[in-house]
């Protein structure tokens, strides 16, 4: 199996496309919490204007805990307008207008379709995706106190796995991935983040963020263990 790099490069824009609204009202800023029974998924997505549960939803998000499990188009299918993947992938077509059939089978449009049986795992702190809207704007908190993510502490882990066949062999791949807000203090050249001493955090992602550990196994591609590790370190809490 190839590496997956552009699987996982796009998954913080599944989570932009799934946010939620709530209600806000008296003009107070008053955090509102998905157990008050008034925050929404947004127009336009599938389950628009149901409530967002504090459980998982039929997608995989569980907004409350932080998480995301299942199918790796399920990450954009709802966002999108489309019922979420269901393992079968004739019947799921089946089930669509002409109009969904052609725009998900459309490579430029659609393109997250192709790795659907991959199955992804997502974790993210209060500064990526928070749980409540605390700045009165109807939307679930962003890098709250921040203008965007850099500075904002924020983290998401992304953990897929899949199988394939290789010549009659039945070969499986995980590839599990840190990514971190840079620091405020960090500066950007060559397409990595250093620190302010000059210390590697990691390649750049998304403009404003950086990959700080790749550990990618398939044994039948030669792949095995640490694919890539921040020299200034892997762990949270420190950027």
């Amino acid at each position: 199996m190839k590496k997956m790099v552009i699987v996982f490069c796009c998954l913080v824009l599944s989570l932009m496309a799934a946010q939620a609204f709530a209600g806000k009202g008296g003009g107070k800023t008053v955090c509102t919490t998905i157990q008050d029974g008034v925050i929404t998924y947004s127009a336009g997505h599938y389950l628009f204007p149901q409530l967002i549960p504090t459980g998982y939803d039929p997608y995989g998000y569980n907004y409350q805990a932080h998480m995301f499990s299942g199918s790796y188009a399920n990450v954009y299918l709802g966002g999108g307008g489309f019922p979420p993947y269901n393992g079968d992938t004739q019947a799921y077509l089946n089930a669509l207008t002409p109009a969904q059939q052609t725009y998900l089978l459309d490579p430029t449009k659609g393109w997250y379709w192709p790795y659907r049986d991959i199955q992804l795992t997502m974790k993210w702190n209060d500064a990526w995706i928070s749980n409540t809207d605390c700045d009165g704007d109807g939307k679930l908190d962003r890098h709250y106190g921040y203008i965007g993510y850099i500075g904002s502490g924020a983290w998401e882990t992304n953990h897929m796995s899949d199988a394939y066949n290789d010549n009659g062999k039945e070969c499986h791949w995980v590839d599990f991935v840190k990514i971190v807000a840079a620091p405020a203090d960090a500066t950007k050249s060559g397409g990595i983040w250093y620190t302010a001493s000059g210390a590697e955090i990691g390649p750049d992602i998304w403009g404003e963020f950086a990959t700080i550990q790749e550990v990618y196994n398939d044994p039948c591609g030669g792949y095995n263990g640490i694919f890539y590790g921040s020299p200034a370190g892997p762990g949270f809490g420190k950027y």
